[in-house]
């Protein structure tokens, strides 16, 4: 398998630890440890009496169950917990996708459901979201792109690096073409509980047998250092999945999964605070591109908090970008890492005040770009 390079992980490797203010995020502020401890009751005792022996294959029952419980319609069988999403997606890909296999994918998107199924040899078929129609997928041109040969179908909604997602109504009519050509469809879930004008969509895994669902702590729960994950899946994939993970990280560790636990037992009272900020700081970035017309042009996300805004009258956004960084010491990441050269990803996840300071510093970026 030959892998391209990870523009995005390029650009945020070290620029990351060292940016003033980060607004390029598509997570939510993160809990520290103290936070944890405070909103789940998980007591010293407790973590002291953790035994570090080797885990479950599939995950320890009890985490098994949580996931099953509120995402995935009760059945345990269908859970495998993971080192984040990224090792839950590797895993399910290389257990179904081989050479030549035909997999539609969208684009712009994350370089994992795209990159991967074109390093295993697949024929890939891309569903391209149109700025002129800010980004509003047309699920007939998903369909169309949907035949006999198709393997699998990949996405990500509500989408990062956009913000936008699709009804109901539409992720069924996905459902009903996959199933008439025995596509499998493969659903990333980072974004499902953080919705603005709509319920989140039900998990794949529970309207087609062919489902399958991928959900983390990285970025609605807050939690993207502790890298836990899952997928939803039929056994029989899981079980396929088991055997490539036999060569590699074997299960998830014995700390992560007590701290998951608890956290899924207490889900709300991570969820529902990171919610609301999202809702002000959405609002924040509403008027701000409202304010800046002129500099951007912004289609408000229905869903995460990651936007993607096109940059108006600069002509290398990448360098724009990089003299950002150094120059204001804000970090953004430039729409080339998802194949968007005109775009930035700008995140609004964090705290209110570090949003306010880091979009001011973007605007007098792009007022001096532009009057050059």
């Amino acid at each position: 398998m030959q892998l391209r390079p990870a523009p995005l992980e390029d650009w945020l490797r070290d620029n990351y630890f060292t940016a003033e203010i980060d607004i390029s995020s598509s997570g939510v502020q993160p809990y520290s440890m103290s936070d944890v401890r405070s909103l789940t009751g998980l007591t010293h005792d407790e973590l002291d009496r953790l035994v570090f022996d080797d885990g479950y294959s599939l995950g320890t029952p009890a985490v098994r169950a949580e996931i099953a419980k509120r995402w995935g319609g009760g059945d345990p069988d269908k859970v495998m917990t993971t080192s984040g999403s990224g090792e839950a997606i590797s895993l399910v890909l290389m257990s179904l996708l081989r050479p030549g296999d035909e997999v539609v994918v969208v684009q712009p998107g994350y370089h994992l459901l795209i990159e991967l199924a074109v390093g295993l040899g697949c024929t890939v078929r891309t569903w391209h979201l149109d700025v002129d129609r800010d980004w509003q997928p047309s699920i007939d041109e998903g369909l169309e792109l949907i035949t006999e040969r198709t393997r699998a179908v990949i996405v990500n909604f509500p989408q990062n690096p956009t913000g936008v997602s699709i009804t109901e109504e539409d992720l069924l009519r996905l459902v009903d073409r996959a199933r008439q050509v025995g596509a499998y469809l493969l659903w990333d879930a980072a974004f499902a509980e953080l919705t603005y004008e709509t319920d989140p969509l039900p998990d794949v895994s529970t309207v087609y047998e062919r489902g399958i669902g991928f959900g983390t702590f990285s970025k609605v729960f807050g939690l993207a250092g502790l890298r836990f994950g899952w997928c939803l899946a039929p056994p029989e994939v899981l079980r396929d999945c088991v055997r490539i993970r036999d060569y590699t990280t074997l299960h998830v560790a014995p700390l992560i999964e007590l701290v998951a636990l608890r956290v899924l037992q207490h889900a709300e009272a991570f969820i529902e605070p990171r919610h609301q900020q999202a809702r002000t700081n959405r609002e924040i970035l509403r008027r701000w591109a409202r304010a800046n017309e002129g500099l951007v042009s912004l289609a408000l996300p229905t869903g995460g908090v990651a936007a993607f805004p096109r940059l108006e009258g600069v002509s290398d956004v990448d360098a724009f970008c990089d003299r950002l960084f150094k120059e204001q010491g804000v970090l953004v990441i430039p729409g080339s890492c998802f194949g968007a050269p005109q775009h930035i990803r700008l995140g609004f996840g964090g705290q209110a005040d570090q949003l306010v300071e880091g979009l001011d510093r973007l605007a007098t970026a792009l007022t001096a770009a532009t009057s050059r």
